[in-house]
């Protein structure tokens, strides 16, 4: 481990231009296609692996790669190598009364390690955002895909040596033992400069609590969707059926509907009707339990604060939009929390009040996602109050410095 961290920072100081990286890039995605027969035949492995374990099926499904995702992910590197390079960017620059001409220039941040489970795209997107924004980078997926993470690594290394790279830019640790990430966490601090987990809460909470190196990354996705008394509501119902069930495993999919008192007996029987028909079970308070014809499970405490990333949801009535604002604050994560509403003046004040990293009006929460951005896509979602914050792509995995320069000036 400690060879990996030498070999990385070691990389991380060879610069190379932004024509070197593209044909890096478009060397792999040439690769990734040349390869497919390999890729998909080490998937295989894995996939029937996690199955003779008995793992379950939406951990399988987002482990197994067919020829569409695999097209997918070779899309996702073109698409990074067409992206603008975000290193030594001039971000701002000024002259002072005291002679000094100063620039903010973006630089790369080193050496990232990344820690993550289950999707083996994440080495192939991850390695390439790294990559193109100047940064090495450490790989620990999950034991479930061994595999496919080493072939797609060890294709992106070929890469590398093809157009005279540094191979160490992208290195994956290739080991099943969990003891790999403690290491990483606890005594690679001189050699990684930031950590990134991607995963299940267990996974990020443990990152949490033993790294010492510094994390960019997010707990839990508990986000809200709140139905104010001026939304429309075949919107609304499109909205919260597309934001909950579209894809009920990931951390965008919206865990709490608040509904507004005022439009609760007419909104809450489509809106939630459409859910429980794709079986969706619906967790609800007892102003709810008045109006809603259909199956009920009475909310508890708990539920207010819980992640179910599954066809479950929990549902509130409030009074207004600031208690909609004061209930996402107390029991949000930060992450992405949306209103529904014609009213202007209302979506701005929820906008602004939201502790969001993401705040939205009139959208899905199942938005939120780097690729959705334009990002390229992303290394993760951060829902750190210091920056980056939301989805963190090329632009957010540089830092910067500062350049001056005088004309022989010395200091009163």
């Amino acid at each position: 481990m400690n060879l990996i961290g030498i070999k990385s920072k070691k990389a991380s100081e060879r610069k190379v231009n932004t024509d070197k990286k593209n044909k890096v890039l478009n060397t792999y995605a040439l690769l990734l296609d040349k390869e497919k027969k390999s890729i998909l035949r080490q998937n295989n492995k894995d996939v029937k692996f996690a199955e003779k374990k008995g793992l379950k099926e939406n951990i399988i499904n987002r482990l197994r790669i067919n020829e569409v995702k695999l097209k997918d992910i070779k899309d996702s590197i073109k698409k990074i190598s067409k992206l603008k390079d975000p290193v030594n960017v001039t971000l701002e620059k000024w002259s002072r009364p005291n002679g000094l001409n100063i620039k903010r220039v973006s630089i790369p941040i080193g050496v990232i390690g990344v820690i993550y489970e289950s999707r083996p795209n994440v080495t192939s997107d991850v390695a390439g955002l790294c990559f193109k924004s100047g940064n090495a980078v450490i790989l620990k997926g999950g034991s479930e895909a061994i595999n496919t993470n080493r072939i797609l690594a060890k294709l992106f290394r070929q890469a590398l040596k093809k157009n005279k790279v540094d191979e160490n830019y992208i290195q994956f640790i290739d080991s099943k033992e969990r003891k790999m990430v403690d290491i990483m966490l606890s005594k690679m601090k001189k050699y990684i400069d930031v950590i990134i987990p991607r995963g299940g809460k267990n996974l990020v909470k443990r990152v949490q609590e033993f790294s010492k190196v510094p994390i960019i990354g997010h707990l839990e996705g508990l986000c809200h969707t709140f139905v104010d008394k001026d939304a429309e509501l075949n919107m609304a119902s499109n909205i919260i059926y597309n934001a909950k069930l579209r894809n009920t495993s990931i951390c965008g999919a919206t865990e709490t509907i608040l509904i507004h008192e005022k439009i609760v007996k007419n909104f809450c029987n489509p809106i939630l009707k459409k859910l429980e028909d794709k079986n969706c079970k619906i967790y609800g308070d007892n102003i709810l339990k008045k109006y809603y014809k259909g199956k009920i499970y009475p909310a508890k405490e708990k539920d207010w604060a819980k992640e179910y990333l599954a066809a479950a949801v929990s549902v509130k009535v409030v009074k207004s939009s600031a208690e909609a604002i004061d209930h996402i604050n107390k029991y949000g994560t930060m992450h992405t929390d949306s209103i529904i509403t014609k009213n202007k003046k209302t979506a701005m004040k929820f906008l602004k009040n939201v502790k969001s990293s993401i705040a939205m009006h009139n959208t899905s929460t199942q938005f939120a996602d780097g690729g959705e951005f334009g990002f390229g896509g992303e290394v993760g979602i951060s829902t750190n109050t210091l920056p980056p914050r939301g989805p963190v792509g090329l632009k957010q995995l540089v830092s910067f410095k500062y350049e001056i320069s005088s004309r022989g000036k010395i200091r009163d």
